[in-house]
């Protein structure tokens, strides 16, 4: 029974087996495949990436060791050691994130744990679960009720001006003492 097997070349008088299927018109696609419209990007988008560009992201069970530099926008939700450099665009430090870097970037959010410097050509956000050890450089500064910041904070309006959005940021920017901020 075993040992019987035929042999793989066809036998006089029974078709070839390979040919008969590419004999056959392939079959379309079922109607559910052509009328599903294409999957949003935007879905897959963090909040507050903005729609014009794309955000990269470094998932929660990565781990980069060494610098990480580039051209768009970067939400990190695993951890990095080494330097961030996005010099012209926004960098989030997700919830899960451990940071141990140094950062320049247009805008920083940090949701998560960050310890080095940051420098944000725009402004820094360090929401209410954030926290940074680190000394903060920049225009505008944003720490909510609950953040942990130790550090020091220096406002450079020299690289707001040199932007040429100096005059938009004036006047959007939160009095001291708002309701869900501290000054430091």
């Amino acid at each position: 029974m075993w040992g019987n097997r035929k042999p793989d070349a066809p036998q006089p008088g029974q078709p070839d087996q390979k040919n008969s299927f590419s004999n056959q018109p392939s079959k379309p696609a079922p109607a559910a495949w052509e009328d599903k419209p294409a999957m949003s990007t935007d879905a897959m988008r963090p909040l507050g990436g903005t729609a014009d560009r794309g955000t990269a992201r470094l998932g929660a069970s990565l781990h980069v060791k060494g610098e990480i530099s580039g051209n768009e926008d970067l939400l990190i939700d695993g951890s990095v050691e080494g330097l961030v450099q996005l010099d012209e665009r926004k960098l989030i430090i997700g919830a899960t994130a451990k940071v141990t870097a140094d950062i320049i970037a247009r805008e920083v959010v940090v949701y998560g744990t960050v310890k080095g410097n940051l420098r944000a050509k725009d402004r820094i956000e360090i929401k209410k679960d954030g926290s940074v050890n680190g000394d903060l450089t920049t225009a505008r500064i944003m720490i909510e009720d609950g953040a942990y910041f130790k550090g020091s904070i220096e406002i450079d309006k020299s690289e707001q001006k040199e932007s040429g959005s100096h005059a938009f940021a004036r006047s959007s920017a939160a009095p001291a003492g708002a309701a869900a901020t501290k000054t430091i």
